[in-house]
């Protein structure tokens, strides 16, 4: 399985906000283990070509900061699971969700489109 993580490449961390990401850091992902990382360029695309770059890539799985509600409907149409309102190293949040540990928020939105974002997403 893929799964792409909205990423810094300066500090290696989680991207704070889906729709403006310059990159996705993706994980080849096999026998509960990471097996390669790549981290690609999303070539100026934003907000809802997103989705198409991430079925581009072959990604199931989105881990991500804040993610308004248009690109949550994208994602959940072409379907691809996420896990929004993540922060941290983008390596860890995969480590902790290999083991159980990230967990779905249905509500996470971006902080631009709600006034009170938390942001953590429970790893």
């Amino acid at each position: 399985m893929k799964l792409a993580v909205t990423y810094d490449p300066k500090n290696g961390e989680i991207f704070q906000h889906f729709g403006r990401t310059e990159y996705f850091k993706v994980y080849d992902l096999a026998d509960g283990k990471v097996q390669k990382t790549e981290i690609c360029s999303t070539q100026g695309q934003g907000h809802g070509a997103l989705v198409g770059v991430i079925q581009q890539l072959g990604a199931e799985t989105v881990i991500c900061g804040g993610i308004g509600g248009g690109a949550q409907e994208g994602l959940k149409a072409a379907g691809i699971a996420f896990y929004g309102g993540c922060s941290g190293q983008a390596d860890q949040a995969v480590t902790d969700f290999l083991a159980g540990k990230l967990h779905y928020q249905e509500d996470i939105q971006c902080g631009h489109h709600v006034e009170h974002h938390e942001g953590s997403c429970h790893h």
